[in-house]
């Protein structure tokens, strides 16, 4: 079985991840997935994933959100979330995306996580970009 389709670590939820550790780590950019991820496919940020991104900002972490969807549905996502950048469309397993979300926020393969629910996209797309991956 090829590597690129194992994420370097498994959690039972995006909100089960010490996020602090990373900082301390060095970390200073996260890329998430939204839909499965951070909430039920197609529903809006909740109580729990805008709590995150505030707790993610206070930290000083950098946040882009990754997705395959159109437009409408990751900017409303977005757009009630504290401190995420987004990109939509972003043909996930395709590198570009992932390098478009680290340029746009500053970080390298070294400093950004990536935290998606999809093997096939999410995780092979992270690893064949260099990215920490954490399959949730």
């Amino acid at each position: 079985m090829r590597q690129d389709f194992y994420p370097k670590e498994y959690k039972a939820s995006a909100y089960d991840i010490d996020f602090a550790r990373w900082r301390k780590k060095g970390y200073r950019g996260i890329i998430f997935d939204v839909d499965n991820t951070l909430v039920p496919h197609g529903a809006p940020a909740d109580a729990r994933a805008k709590k995150l991104f505030e707790e993610l900002h206070a930290l000083g972490f950098a946040m882009t959100l990754l997705s395959n969807n159109g437009e409408e549905r990751v900017k409303s996502f977005c757009e009630t979330v504290v401190g995420a950048g987004y990109i939509y469309k972003a043909g996930k397993p395709k590198r570009r995306g992932y390098v478009h979300a680290m340029e746009r926020m500053g970080t390298d393969v070294h400093t950004t996580l990536f935290v998606g629910d999809q093997i096939f996209t999410d995780v092979w797309g992270a690893n064949r970009t260099g990215l920490y991956s954490i399959l949730v």
